[in-house]
């Protein structure tokens, strides 16, 4: 090989490993992560918009009336919850003193506004009946359909690039 030929492969190899660097340093988007807790298995990765939604929605287990719990992200991956709604008051329901506003929406009490850091949490899976239920970009995962009683933790990451296009490459969201 010639002197030539091997500063070519030298350069292509130096752009090459640069471009995958780059692609590795740059942010690629927030993903919301739902995993077991007891088992560390990773049930949902779901990609977010900075700032977009995503629902969390049951059942209250004493008044068996439908809530909804409305959550986002910050760029860090941090969990607010933005907004409840509700059709009354039950057990563990209602204002809470300087936090949003109360708005009403046809039968539904809302409290909008919120934006109160939340971070990484855990829900723990209510029975059939309960249907703890994420929506996200109208895709339903009914979580106690397929894991009553069992602990998921809810947490936010902030994704490389490649992280993403792997990702996409693989055929997942």
């Amino acid at each position: 090989m010639t002197r030539s030929g091997s500063i070519i492969i030298v350069c292509v190899l130096g752009l090459v490993l640069s471009l995958i660097l780059t692609a590795w340093l740059t942010p690629g988007g927030l993903v919301l992560q739902v995993t077991l807790v007891k088992e560390k298995k990773l049930l949902l990765a779901l990609p977010l918009k900075l700032k977009e939604r995503f629902t969390i929605h049951y059942y209250h287990s004493v008044e068996n009336s439908p809530i909804w719990e409305e959550h986002s992200m910050d760029e860090t991956g941090k969990i607010y919850i933005e907004e409840e709604r509700y059709e009354k008051f039950g057990a563990g329901m209602g204002k809470m003193p300087g936090v949003g506003r109360m708005v009403k929406r046809g039968i539904y009490e809302v409290i909008e506004d919120m934006h109160m850091p939340v971070g990484n949490f855990i829900l723990r899976v209510g029975s059939s009946g309960v249907d703890h239920t994420i929506i996200w970009r109208n895709q339903q995962y009914n979580l106690s359909d397929t894991i009553p009683h069992k602990a998921v933790k809810f947490s936010g990451k902030n994704r490389s690039m490649l992280y993403q296009a792997w990702r996409v490459l693989k055929g997942s969201p």
